[in-house]
């Protein structure tokens, strides 16, 4: 099914200490012109712990991207987020992030949480020199010299496995896809910020370059020892990137678990079927299950459990409400919940092997 190496042998941090960043009933809506509100994100329960690597997985649509930008109020002016983010940094002080303003929101932003997005060119200025993109970053939020923002740069250019010498004098145009990817992330890190938001950074890469990725995100993580959300639609990655994943579908989350829980043993049927429809790398292929239907429109959710349209395991009492996300028991003794009625059905269903997660030899 899917790949794990250093994931399988990670602890899963949830529950222990003080969680870094705390969402509580956070919800992202959008007012479209024709008068409707879609539901993008619907009341999250989440908390990110220090040091800790948290996946998010899911089909395109289910509001992946939309709960990253919410977290760091970086949504389209017709987007709205509620709920309570709290952010406890490091020197015991207490944020209210959808409470920032102005200058306090643009510090928070570079300096406590930083975001890697999605298509890499897009997210530069294309008349600007690399060495301007570190400048104008660090001088935003700093007063540091000229030199020290050389040194800084080139020390995390040289960590992402480029070099300075080359890169500094490049346009964006001029770099690989990989080499700017890995631009990002050194640019993300300027201010050594305490939580990195990634969404989807290997996307569009071809499979070399999603390897070199990975390992250099496992470099940096483990050097610098930032908290991590990400965001991906391929499980592989995210058994290989997490301590601990979360299943994301029409706007909620539906279940989370440490990354061998979820891999092993999932409870929720959505979760299931996402890694029933993945082909193992090793020994006879199987017949493959894809997932019937299409994601709802958040526009107009069906009644009861979002996913109840395309569930194997549905009943009537599956169209009456939306369960909550429940603590559930699993041999590990990890923090595991899951959204779903059924959920022991779905753990005896499974068709998930010991060996699914193992590295080829």
């Amino acid at each position: 099914m899917v790949t794990s190496t250093a994931g399988a042998t990670r602890a899963v941090r949830g529950g222990q200490g003080k969680p870094l960043l705390s969402i509580r009933d956070f919800k992202v809506e959008y007012r479209t012109g024709a008068g409707a509100t879609v539901h993008a994100v619907r009341g999250i329960d989440l908390d990110l712990y220090p040091g800790e690597s948290l996946a998010l997985v899911g089909e395109s649509g289910c509001g992946k991207t939309t709960f990253g930008l919410g977290l760091l109020r970086l949504l389209p002016r017709l987007g709205h987020a509620s709920g309570t983010v709290t952010f406890n940094r490091g020197d015991g002080a207490e944020i209210d992030i959808l409470g920032l303003d102005g200058r306090d929101l643009r510090q928070f932003r570079w300096r406590d949480a930083a975001m890697v997005f999605q298509g890499a060119m897009n997210a530069f200025n294309p008349l600007l020199k690399i060495r301007g993109h570190m400048h104008d970053t660090m001088r935003a939020h700093t007063k540091a010299s000229r030199q020290e923002i050389e040194d800084r740069a080139g020390e995390l250019l040289r960590l992402v496995r480029l070099e300075p010498a080359r890169v500094m004098d490049s346009y964006p145009h001029e770099l690989s896809g990989g080499m700017r990817q890995r631009v990002l992330i050194a640019m993300s890190l300027l201010l050594e910020p305490e939580v990195l938001i990634l969404d989807e950074p290997t996307t569009a890469l071809d499979i070399l370059t999603q390897r070199s990725i990975v390992d250099v995100l496992h470099e940096v993580r483990e050097r610098l020892g930032f908290s991590m959300i990400f965001i991906s639609h391929d499980l592989s990655l995210a058994a290989e990137l997490a301590d601990r994943v979360a299943t994301m579908y029409a706007g909620r989350i539906v279940e989370t678990g440490g990354v061998r829980d979820l891999f092993y043993q999932p409870r929720h049927p959505y979760t299931l079927a996402l890694i029933n429809a993945v082909p193992p790398i090793v020994g006879d292929l199987p017949d493959l299950e894809s997932i019937p239907g299409g994601p709802p429109s958040l526009a107009a959710l069906p009644r009861g459990c979002t996913f109840h349209p395309r569930c194997k395991f549905a009943t009537e009492e599956c169209k009456a409400a939306d369960p909550p996300l429940l603590a559930v028991t699993d041999q590990s003794g990890d923090a595991h919940e899951v959204a779903c009625i059924h959920s022991g059905e779905v753990h005896l269903d499974r068709r998930v092997r010991s060996d699914d997660l193992e590295t080829p030899a």
